[in-house]
């Protein structure tokens, strides 16, 4: 498994509560354009309509090589492939008060472009302030340590 690219800013503003593996609907540009490293994650999220789940505001480069009528727009809604009961489980969970769907890495598993996503709860503004706390004592007790050995 390569991971192509990471959401790092989701472990800080949510709380993942599950995570679900789903491939992405994507034309041959992009497949190329995604496996040189062109995407970004940044502001992305995933949102359910009409029993399908569709992952927006994506980023991906477009391929310089691909011919001219292969040329998409960068930002466009991707069809997740799910199975329905998935569907079904995350819908249920989407619809109680504070979950949202958020994309948290893209990978390679063998030959195709996965997309990992989390069942999320958004953090409050003293629980980010916590991370933060703890990450900086954690880093100060590593310097300690590398001082005494």
């Amino acid at each position: 498994m390569k991971i192509i690219t990471e959401n790092k800013s989701a472990r800080f503003e949510y709380f993942i509560e599950d995570r679900i593996e789903a491939g992405i609907s994507l034309d041959g540009g992009e497949v190329k354009s995604i496996k040189a490293g062109n995407i970004s994650l940044n502001d992305s999220y995933c949102s359910i309509y009409q029993g399908s789940v569709f992952i927006k505001n994506m980023h991906v480069a477009i391929y310089e090589n691909a011919g001219a009528y292969n040329i998409k727009e960068a930002k466009r809604e991707r069809r997740l492939l799910l199975h329905r009961r998935e569907i079904n489980k995350l819908s249920q969970k989407v619809k109680e008060k504070g979950y949202t769907l958020v994309p948290l890495k893209v990978y390679l598993s063998g030959s195709l472009i996965k997309l990992e996503i989390g069942l999320c709860k958004g953090k409050h503004t003293y629980d980010k302030r916590e991370a933060i706390q703890n990450r900086d004592v954690e880093r100060a007790t590593a310097r300690e340590i590398k001082k005494y050995i």
